[in-house]
């Protein structure tokens, strides 16, 4: 089933769904997009203080986590697909990255649900290098030596989570920071993408990063028509809902637990009452429940 056969797949019937604003809308403690957040600015202080440290300069992430066709592939150092989308250059490449996936990646959370999120979030990123090796084997295309380029950054992650909010909320109005124009999440990205196409096309100086920029679009727009794609997560919904209906259901033991505690309670109350003022004392709310009380024991 594609994206677009889902009930909820355009923007008035995904307003219906959810009553809190979807761009910039308060993070909980536990969406994806906290954690997300949390570990980018952690691994960048981390890598900062490392790679300008006299001493430790070698342990920074970054030397070990950005990617390259040459170590990533040639060199088999697998986990530099994934480790490089936690890396980042400097302060404005982080800051512009998270700033996205704060107002952005919300509404695309809860669109996937987090398990469906999260991977769609980092498949994303696989395919924002895998379009850029691609792209580093024609001539001149990304500038020279692209096989060591090295590239860090969560941008291919940021446009996949751009292509998945103009295609739920094509029309969602959103205000560019710089300069500050009004103008549809569709156009937005097709600006963004436009962008990047050109930068390939010319030779930029950062045509490698573009490349990448393109590269997690792509993968986005894949998983969006295909979702089917992400269905190893369902093992981890099947997971969740497991351990949500077990909490509910110790908390329904608690209630009754505790509401039998409260019964006796007040039949032990009411019999003390009988014994030292007798029958007649009692009123007609305490005479029903001593009544169903001894109806139950005599069931049982």
């Amino acid at each position: 089933m594609s994206w677009q056969d889902r009930d909820y797949s355009n923007e008035e019937q995904y307003r219906q769904m959810h009553s809190r604003p979807a761009f910039g809308s308060r993070l909980t403690g536990s969406s994806v997009v906290t954690w997300l957040l949390v570990a980018n600015v952690i691994i960048f202080l981390l890598d900062n203080i490392l790679t300008y440290s006299t001493r430790a300069a070698s342990l920074s992430p970054s030397l070990h986590g950005h990617f390259s066709v040459e170590k990533a592939i040639y060199q088999f150092q697998v986990w530099r697909f994934l480790t490089y989308q936690f890396l980042h250059a400097d302060l404005l490449h982080i800051f512009f990255n998270m700033l996205a996936l704060y107002f952005f990646g919300p509404m695309v959370e809860k669109w996937w649900g987090s398990a469906r999120f999260l991977a769609y979030y980092l498949i994303c990123g696989i395919g924002s290098v895998i379009i850029f090796t691609i792209l580093a084997y024609f001539p001149d295309l990304l500038g020279p030596n692209p096989l060591q380029s090295g590239l860090v950054g969560a941008s291919g992650c940021i446009f996949g989570v751009l292509v998945a909010a103009a295609m739920v909320a094509p029309n969602q109005r959103v205000m560019l920071l710089f300069p500050p124009i009004p103008m549809k999440m569709r156009t937005l990205v097709l600006v963004f993408l436009g962008i990047a196409v050109l930068s390939v096309i010319v030779g930029s100086v950062n045509a490698g990063g573009e490349a990448a920029h393109l590269g997690g679009a792509a993968m986005g727009f894949l998983l969006m028509k295909q979702p089917i794609l992400l269905g190893f997560t369902k093992m981890f919904d099947a997971a969740s809902r497991s351990r949500r209906k077990n909490e509910r259901q110790q908390r329904a033991n608690e209630r009754e637990a505790q509401r039998q505690r409260d019964h006796e309670a007040e039949v032990d109350r009411i019999l003390v009452k009988v014994k030292e003022h007798g029958l007649q004392s009692l009123t007609e709310k305490e005479k029903k429940a001593l009544q169903r009380e001894t109806d139950r024991k005599q069931a049982g």
